[in-house]
């Protein structure tokens, strides 16, 4: 963060100042973990399940912090912020919050992370803001190899993109970040909106409007309706970045005042893939095709998902002035930097685990099982699908999960294991489509599915575990990478 002193905190969050010297300056980092409190660092407390930051200030301060944030007075030096009243603030607490005291220190910290951006936007600070239904993690990390060679960037760890991370990544920029590539991601109406005023974006990429939430937005239109908060938020000087394939997302167009970029395979995005090759691990290669001419692209990630992905921070680098070969050199350069994401490792044995377990929805999922197919080298190598629950789904939970056993048996998947009841329909959607191979099974629990995958892996298998977190499945990936270590 840029060096603040406590008393421009109290001015930017509304708060007042508790046995604290005015003049005492931050430094260091803005922190919610005590454990990660360094010298000159803020600490920021925060009620949770099972503790309260509030508990914790005089370690931080004896760990070298020289403030706190907080609301209410703490034995060290702090900002006490003010309480919130309006709903809407009050809905993006976190679990634990029973007296409203996190939703007050996260709108403090909302409202230092804004006066931080403006203080830093004069100096030639870049917002750049992605949303969507699936994709966002991957193209954030992406955006942000592209645009690292063009000047110091700042992007969150994972996916670290709700009303906690989001300002907590913006508190790491200070005078020398030139670009600010944020997640935005929403559970309800109005709270992209809300992250767009904290940080508000010049350059905004909107992937795809897909099922993930359904049952917190009701329908896709809903959650169209809040994916666009994002363009809405751009202003006039600024580019809204379109997937042109997904019409739900074309028709935000009308929904910005920002110059609008089209992306995708359609013949009319002025930033699109053409003539995309597939190798055996699902690497895609296409040539990218843009206002600047054209070049051909090779990534290093498995999927061709990414394709999408890439044309996207394809965009936004040729928006802030990168040229087309730059742009094409730093993708084919691009690594995963966010674990649990098509992270694929290969055992001494030859067995391949694809971990892309850290969350699930349909339309994750059936890229996932693509690459899977893909992965077969035209069926020399056995493939495994070990999936568990898609959560957040709603009425049309049965029926996506039918659908995704259905779409593994269509792509021959050699062996598809469900984990928990709560994926059962996978397993039944495998068995109603017809399977050529072993039968389908579905498996309790974790320790069943790795014991079922021990017993009968054999050198040269491929192995897909997904789940949306609550099924925590990455346990099995690392029983697997544990046993062929």
């Amino acid at each position: 963060m840029i060096p603040l002193t406590l008393a421009e905190i109290a001015e930017a969050t509304g708060g007042r100042l508790h046995n604290a010297d005015p003049t005492t300056l931050v430094t260091g980092t803005v922190e919610f973990d005590s454990r990660q409190v360094g010298p000159g660092g803020l600490f920021v407390a925060l009620p949770g399940d099972r503790v309260d930051g509030h508990d914790f200030a005089e370690k931080a301060v004896g760990q070298g912090a020289v403030g706190v944030l907080a609301a209410r007075p703490v034995p060290a030096p702090a900002v006490v912020v003010p309480p919130v009243t309006d709903a809407h603030t009050r809905s993006v607490a976190l679990t634990g919050d029973t007296d409203g005291s996190g939703a007050a220190v996260l709108a403090g910290l909302a409202r230092l992370a804004r006066d931080v951006v403006d203080r830093l936007a004069p100096r030639g600070l870049t917002v750049v803001g992605i949303t969507g239904s699936s994709g966002k993690t991957s193209t954030k990390d992406l955006i942000a190899q592209v645009l690292e060679p063009m000047g110091p960037t700042v992007a969150p760890p994972g996916s670290f993109n709700n009303e906690l991370g989001h300002p907590w990544t913006v508190l790491r920029a200070d005078e020398q970040t030139r670009h600010l590539v944020l997640e935005l991601s929403a559970r309800g109406p109005g709270h992209i909106r809300s992250l767009c005023e904290t940080a508000p974006p010049r350059i905004g990429v909107v992937l795809n409007v897909g099922t993930a939430h359904l049952g917190e937005f009701g329908s896709q239109e809903g959650i169209a309706q809040t994916k666009g908060e994002l363009p809405e938020a751009l202003p006039e000087d600024g580019v809204a970045v379109l997937n042109a394939d997904d019409p739900l997302v074309r028709a935000m167009a009308s929904r910005t005042k920002a110059r609008v970029v089209l992306v995708g395979e359609s013949r009319d995005a002025q930033i699109r893939a053409e003539d995309i090759e597939l190798d055996e691990h699902a690497r895609a290669t296409f040539t990218l095709v843009a206002p600047q001419g054209r070049t051909r692209v090779t990534l290093g990630l498995y999927g061709g998902h990414h394709v999408g992905n890439a044309l996207s921070a394809a965009a936004v680098g040729l928006a802030l002035g990168a040229t087309l070969d730059e742009v094409a050199e730093r993708l084919g350069q691009a690594q995963r930097l966010s674990a649990r994401r098509m992270e694929v490792s290969t055992r001494a044995d030859d067995v391949t685990v694809v971990n892309d377990s850290y969350n699930a929805n349909p339309e994750s999922v059936g890229a996932a099982l693509r690459t899977l197919a893909r992965m077969s080298d035209d069926g020399k190598r056995r493939t495994w699908a070990v999936l568990g629950v898609m959560g957040e789904l709603g009425e049309g939970g049965d029926e996506a999960h039918e659908q995704i056993g259905r779409l593994a048996m269509r792509l021959h998947i050699d062996r598809l294991v469900a984990v928990d009841e709560q994926a059962g329909g996978i397993q039944h959607g495998a068995r109603l489509e017809g399977f050529n191979g072993e039968e389908p099974v579905l498996v309790p629990d974790v320790e069943a599915a790795i014991a079922l995958l021990n017993a009968e892996l054999r050198p040269g298998d491929v192995v897909l575990v997904k789940a949306s977190k609550v099924a925590a499945l990455w346990r099995v990936a690392d029983a697997l990478l544990g046993a062929g270590a």
